[in-house]
């Protein structure tokens, strides 16, 4: 094969796994504080948890399961009715869902917005003792993630896991990666001629 068309090959592979290689996954393992219960701080894996009223517990609570680990987060325990817990990306991101446990005459859902606009919401998912993936059910980018439930104090949430938006190519981008790649192998076939 060609050295040209190797590392044209080889930096199509890059670009087209990258999205692949940007995933992030919080635990929220690594926030701890007295007595076993921490808020989450503001800036907390590159994103503003500021208006997310949500808190770090570490200790072993029914039916607060945590999905890994011993880390997962929960709203404050204050007496109300329905709460929503906003979380905002610094960036444009691809949102994929998170685990959740909890009481089982509960359940949550997401509402994803983009520039201030909701977008999507994701199913309900009714909480149990043992945790559940809920998905986000929309795979375009946001910047605005609100967990909404029944009532306050209901769940725990672990593992959050979303996609950096800088590495999803824009539909034009991997469309002329795909042209010049076509381009390369006719120069190669022609030059075999």
């Amino acid at each position: 094969m060609h050295p040209i068309i190797r590392s044209v090959a080889l930096s199509a592979a890059i670009a087209l796994c990258a999205p692949l290689a940007s995933a992030t996954v919080l635990n929220f393992d690594d926030i701890a504080g007295p007595d076993d219960i921490a808020a989450v701080p503001a800036n907390y894996g590159g994103l503003d948890w500021s208006g997310s009223g949500l808190s770090v517990i570490t200790s072993e609570q029914w039916p607060f399961t945590a999905h890994s680990g011993q880390g997962r987060v929960t709203t404050d325990w204050i007496d109300g009715g329905p709460v929503a817990s906003t979380i905002r990306f610094l960036a444009p991101t691809v949102f994929d869902g998170a685990w959740f446990a909890g009481y089982s005459d509960s359940s949550v859902r997401f509402d994803l917005y983009a520039n201030g606009q909701l977008v999507a919401s994701s199913a309900s998912l009714q909480l149990a003792e043992t945790p559940a993936f809920l998905d986000a059910g929309w795979d375009g980018l946001v910047d605005t993630v609100v967990v909404a439930s029944d009532f306050q104090a209901t769940y725990v949430m672990d593992d959050l896991s979303f996609d950096s938006a800088a590495a999803v190519p824009e539909p034009g981008s991997l469309a002329l990666l795909l042209a010049g790649l076509g381009l390369g192998g006719a120069v190669r076939r022609a030059r075999k001629s």
